[in-house]
């Protein structure tokens, strides 16, 4: 998304110096990615008129998900970003890597679909052999709690043994019966406890987000757990246009709050609920109007699930602290620590790891102890989805996860 947006800008730039030089053909510049609300997407698609020629700059969607008629050229970067499961680091994250040639004759089969047409392809015919022929299978590279733990409740106790069809790496098994087992989803032995583990496996979620979602009653907080989790589960919330990126940074600025990014869309959410879910409302501060709506479904399938447990209806009353600590509960493993070099380290094995620029406490003075959501892969290791904790927390939720050492 980040990329698309900067491409686009670029573009839109390069497109005004063009014409002030006296270019003839003007350009209509569109971004396409998956999380963009769906009246820009449908942009692609308008027809245009003689003497405009359409760049659409998209991500991988463009390969099967979609045909726009009319296009003559395609050029492929030769890269893709993938969700990946690092199992040496434990850390679930999203990595740009080369495509398969698999991939590049479908991004090829993109032009010429109703006329002639040609791919400009960003790197060798030799690079294009070194490709590998497909793209590694999801099983293959994914966190696989959420499998491990569909197929314990469906009745499949030795894991390790079943035949998938794309066998997974034996660390990554390991690295998720051990995270099922600390969020205790699984008991010493392997099985399936009952309840916590039993109701977790009925959550679509990442099993992090079910057991925070059935610890909410305990801390009092369920109401405001379930907006959080389902806010967390929308891909784009924030609009940010190329040619309004300040005006759009200062709507978004009046949702945060200093303890990080899940109680800002949590404040994000409940405006939204108190502005009547109002369309005309989300365009004024550059907000994802069927995100939004899409989080509100979300919300009350969490909520029936809650119901069905008999997890206790209750809120915090606008105190934070509950809230921060339910979330811990969940995310013990997704922790970090500042080090005096001014990065983070992951607590248990001293990955470094940073703050996303989007994150609103990128630009704060950065918290001792981090809890996050999910880690993206540039340059270097971001870390998404952000809140500020307190190192006792780690301590009192998840003594079984960490010493005392490691968390003072």
């Amino acid at each position: 998304q980040e990329e698309v947006e900067s491409v686009v800008s670029m573009l839109v730039e390069q497109a005004r110096t063009l014409s002030r030089s006296g270019m003839k053909k003007h350009l209509r510049v569109l971004p396409m990615y998956a999380g963009l609300p769906a009246s820009e997407q449908m942009k692609v698609f308008e027809r245009i008129s003689h003497g405009v020629r359409k760049v659409v700059v998209a991500t991988n969607i463009a390969e099967t998900s979609i045909t726009i008629n009319g296009m003559s050229f395609v050029i492929d970067c030769g890269f893709v970003k993938l969700r990946a499961y690092d199992p040496k680091r434990a850390i679930e994250s999203l990595v740009v890597v080369p495509i398969s040639q698999a991939s590049a004759n479908q991004r090829a089969g993109r032009s010429g679909r109703n006329r002639s047409g040609q791919c400009y392809r960003l790197y060798t015919e030799e690079d294009f052999h070194k490709l590998p022929p497909s793209t590694v299978p999801e099983m293959q590279r994914s966190n696989l709690s959420p499998v491990i733990l569909q197929l314990k409740a469906l009745g499949i106790d030795n894991v390790l043994r079943f035949h998938f069809l794309s066998p997974p790496p034996a660390q990554s098994m390991v690295q998720a019966l051990e995270l099922l087992y600390a969020l205790g989803g699984l008991d010493k032995h392997c099985r399936l406890t009952d309840p916590l583990g039993v109701r977790m496996a009925e959550f679509p979620l990442n099993p992090m987000f079910a057991k925070m979602l059935l610890e909410s009653g305990n801390f009092g907080c369920s109401a405001e757990i379930l907006s959080i989790a389902a806010m967390m589960q929308i891909q784009k919330v924030l609009v940010i246009p190329p040619n309004q990126k300040s005006q759009a940074a200062r709507e978004h600025r009046k949702f945060a709050v200093q303890e990080g990014d899940h109680l800002t869309m949590l404040n994000l959410f409940e405006a939204f609920i108190k502005f009547n879910k109002s369309s005309h409302w989300c365009q004024q501060h550059f907000l994802n109007y069927k995100g939004l709506m899409r989080a509100v479904t979300v919300r009350e399938q969490l909520k029936k699930l809650l119901g069905k447990f008999k997890v206790p209806k209750n809120s915090s009353e606008g105190d934070p602290d509950p809230i921060l600590r339910c979330i811990v509960s969940g995310f013990f493993g997704n922790a970090a620590k500042l080090h005096s070099s001014g990065v983070y380290r992951t607590v248990r094995d001293g990955h470094e790891l940073h703050i996303h620029p989007t994150s609103v406490l990128y630009a704060e003075k950065p918290p001792n102890w981090v809890i996050f959501s999910e880690v993206v892969q540039t340059s270097k290791y971001y870390m998404r989805d952000v809140t500020a904790v307190e190192s006792a927390w780690l301590l009192e939720l998840a003594p079984h996860f960490y010493q005392q050492g490691t968390v003072c």
